[in-house]
């Protein structure tokens, strides 16, 4: 699937070239497509909502209803009767019949937001539209049916709160069909400085200044070495009360840092994954540092199982690709994740060699292995890179990238 990530960003008002983000936008845009559940993953403030739009506006139900609800802010008394409806008399109040989002929703989307929040027994009832498009009013014994997707999200870490019997395991498995993981802020990068300009020009113009706030080189690093606990959302709400209070529109490091908390600028490295050198299975940056690196290495051992038997069955009926002379460099996990995934997206799992089991040699390396597929790839398109590059599940600039490094241009 070829996917404009510029014009995705520009339709749906991203900002940000971190790596991470951009795999996410393509993973939002490949899955709009289907109908499967989502999960989202994130802290609160990284916009685990506009990637939930993302979906339903490229999907076959962008025509119909999107609803989005925080299940965190619904009392849990009332939280069935809104999603599911209720019956004229059900309870107290009840004065008359009601529809509820599932029901308004049909055909549409519906955005779970802080998803572990919700109650068991109206997990017994999501469940239950899951798995068969079936729910029933409050207060009633009618079966209705629904046609809805459910996109759900959370910051917190699912996982535990199944430990702790707050949360329904048949429910996560459900739910998690496609799991969806927006990067905190901290891990972004240089997009730091390229939303804080836009926020700046943004609220220039809300607050009819005549220029918008400047920030000066010495104030940059201490931009990126802020943890921005509340994400996007902080550092928009920091941009615009510098834009009302500071006078004279420049930002150096001794204003900027009157208005963030000391006690969080961090002195480790901004980009790549976080560190897992303390153990954070309390915190709800959880899923940043073990869970999703987890998914991601089964992910690729079953690729890397699966490229095996292709390369080899192919090795098997051709003769004409060399394979005598290549050095065998792919044989730490690290190298792995770096040759055959998108070495764009994921860079640093440091982890896995930690906690993976060795990788024991074979007479063919990964390397040769990767190689003689690329050689097939261009080979049956006729040096077509773009469609080779669609052939191989990976993107153009990868290719381009892989052939480079190991000298197979013509």
């Amino acid at each position: 699937m070829d996917i404009d990530v510029e014009a995705l960003k520009k339709r749906f008002n991203i900002i940000g070239n971190a790596p991470m983000l951009i795999h996410a936008l393509r993973t939002a845009a490949q899955v709009a497509s289907t109908d499967v559940s989502v999960l989202i993953l994130g802290e609160s403030g990284t916009g685990k909502e506009v990637f939930s739009k993302i979906i339903h506006q490229l999907s076959h139900r962008k025509n119909y209803p999107f609803i989005a609800v925080n299940c965190g802010a619904i009392p849990e008394g009332t939280i069935d009767s809104e999603l599911f409806g209720h019956e004229k008399g059900a309870f107290t109040g009840a004065v008359e019949s009601r529809k509820g989002y599932f029901e308004t929703a049909n055909g549409g989307t519906i955005f779970l937001d802080e998803i572990g929040e919700m109650p068991l027994m109206t997990q017994a009832r999501l469940l239950r539209v899951l798995e068969n498009g079936e729910f029933i009013r409050v207060g009633s014994s009618k079966i209705q049916k629904t046609n809805v997707r459910i996109v759900a999200a959370t910051n917190v870490m699912l996982t535990q709160a199944i430990e702790k019997k707050q949360f329904r395991e048949d429910l996560y498995y459900r739910l998690n069909t496609v799991p969806l993981y927006i990067p905190p802020l901290r891990q972004r990068g240089e997009d730091i400085i390229e939303l804080f300009r836009y926020f700046a020009y943004e609220f220039a113009l809300k607050h009819n200044r005549t220029t918008a706030l400047r920030l000066e080189e010495d104030a940059k690093p201490i931009l990126l070495k802020y943890t921005w606990k509340g994400n996007v959302r902080e550092l928009r709400n920091i941009v615009e009360q510098m834009t009302i209070l500071v006078p004279d529109n420049h930002v150096s490091a001794e204003v900027l840092s009157q208005y963030l908390d000391a006690n969080s600028i961090k002195n480790t490295p901004v980009s790549g994954l976080p560190s897992l050198a303390t153990d954070n299975s309390n915190s709800k940056d959880f899923y940043t540092e073990r869970e999703i690196l987890y998914k991601v290495l089964f992910d690729l051992k079953k690729d890397v199982n699966d490229l095996k038997k292709v390369v080899s069955q192919l090795l098997q009926n051709r003769t004409d690709i060399p394979t005598a002379n290549i050095p065998n460099l792919f044989l730490k996990t690290k190298d792995i994740s770096t040759s055959l995934t998108d070495a764009d997206t994921f860079h640093d799992f440091s982890i896995i060699e930690q906690e993976a089991q060795p990788v024991q040699e074979e007479s063919l390396s990964l390397e040769q292995k990767e190689i003689a597929t690329i050689i097939a790839a261009l080979k049956k398109h006729h040096h077509n890179r773009r469609k080779a590059a669609q052939e191989l599940g990976i993107s153009e600039r990868t290719l381009y990238r892989k052939i480079k490094q190991y000298n197979l241009d013509e």
